[in-house]
C-alpha cells in the first residue's frame, strides 16, 4: 500500500512523527510512506487552497517533502507532482495537537487535507488527539494515537466504501484526552456542538501603541451534544465519524420543498 500523509501543525510538528509510524504500520514492510506536510504551522485554515499564489514545495528526505501551504495544498502537490505517476492508495492527516471534535471540525486544516484528497477520489482519514488534564504530564501526550491508531485506521479501512460519483466519504477520529491505558474503546458519532465554547477575539497593545487582535479558542471540555464526537471523547472513547463534502441540509431541503417554487 502506498500512504500520503500531511497534517496542519507543520512538517517538525510531533503529531507527524506518529502519524508516520501508525501509517508504516498500514503500509507494512513492501509499501511506501509519502510525506507532504506544511513547511510552516497551518492550524485553522480549514480547507483554504493557495489559489492567487504559488507555493514552493522543497524535497526534505527520502520520501519527505515540505511545501508553503495548506493541508489541501499538500494534498493536492502530493497527488498532482510528488506522486503524479503512482497515485497514493490512502491518505492520512493529522496527528492533530488537539481535537477536532465539534465546531473545530468547519476550522480545521486536519480535516481540510482528509476533505481534499476525498474530492481527489481517494481514500482520507483524518487524526487529532484531544489534551487535557490527563494527559498534560505524560511523556508523550499523543500516546492514546500511537497506540490505538493503526488498529482504528484498520477497522475504517475493512468499511471504506469504494468508487461512486457523488461526494466521497471520509473519515474524522479523535483520541480521548486520556493515556492509552484508560482508552475506554471505539464509538461511531456525529459531529457534535459545544454550546458557549465559539472562538472570540482578545486586543492586545503593542509597544508602540498600536492595536493587535489574538484569536481565542474557548473551553474544550464543556459538555457537548450527547452521544457526539466530543462528548464520546470525554468519555475516554475514539470517535469516529463519517462526512461528506455535501453541506446541503437535505431535511431542510424536503421540509422547504414548494416554498421557493
Amino acid at each position: 500500500m502506498r500512504i500520503l500523509i500531511t497534517n496542519d501543525d507543520g512538517i517538525n510538528a510531533p503529531g507527524l512523527a506518529v502519524l508516520e509510524a501508525i501509517a508504516g504500520e498500514i503500509a507494512g514492510p513492501d509499501g511506501e510512506v509519502w510525506t507532504v506536510a506544511p513547511a510552516f504551522e497551518q492550524s485553522g485554515v480549514a480547507h483554504c487552497i493557495s489559489y492567487t499564489r504559488p507555493m514552493m514545495i522543497a524535497e526534505m528526505g527520502p520520501r519527505r517533502f515540505a511545501a508553503e501551504g495548506s493541508p489541501a495544498d499538500c494534498v493536492l502537490a502530493g497527488v498532482h507532482d510528488v506522486l503524479k505517476d503512482t497515485p497514493p492508495d490512502l491518505v492520512l492527516s493529522g496527528v492533530n495537537r488537539g481535537n477536532n471534535s465539534a465546531e473545530n471540525v468547519l476550522y480545521s486544516g486536519t480535516l481540510g487535507g482528509a476533505l481534499e484528497a476525498s474530492l481527489q477520489g481517494l481514500p482520507a482519514i483524518a487524526l487529532s488527539q484531544y489534551l487535557g488534564p490527563e494527559t498534560r504530564d505524560l511523556e508523550n501526550p499523543f500516546e492514546a494515537a500511537a497506540t490505538h491508531g493503526a488498529a482504528v485506521v484498520r477497522q475504517i479501512l475493512s468499511a471504506q466504501e469504494t468508487g461512486g460519483s457523488d461526494y466521497r466519504l471520509f473519515w474524522n477520529v479523535n483520541f480521548p484526552p486520556v493515556p492509552a491505558a484508560k482508552v475506554q474503546g471505539v464509538r461511531l458519532a456525529p459531529q457534535g456542538r459545544r454550546d458557549g465554547t465559539g472562538f472570540s477575539t482578545e486586543p492586545h497593545l503593542s509597544p508602540s501603541g498600536r492595536r493587535f487582535l489574538w484569536i481565542r479558542g474557548g473551553d474544550q471540555r464543556v459538555a457537548a451534544t450527547p452521544g457526539s464526537d466530543a462528548d464520546v471523547n470525554l468519555g475516554g472513547h475514539i470517535s469516529v465519524t463519517p462526512m461528506r463534502a455535501d453541506l446541503t441540509d437535505h431535511a431542510a431541503l424536503a421540509r422547504f420543498e414548494g416554498t421557493f417554487a
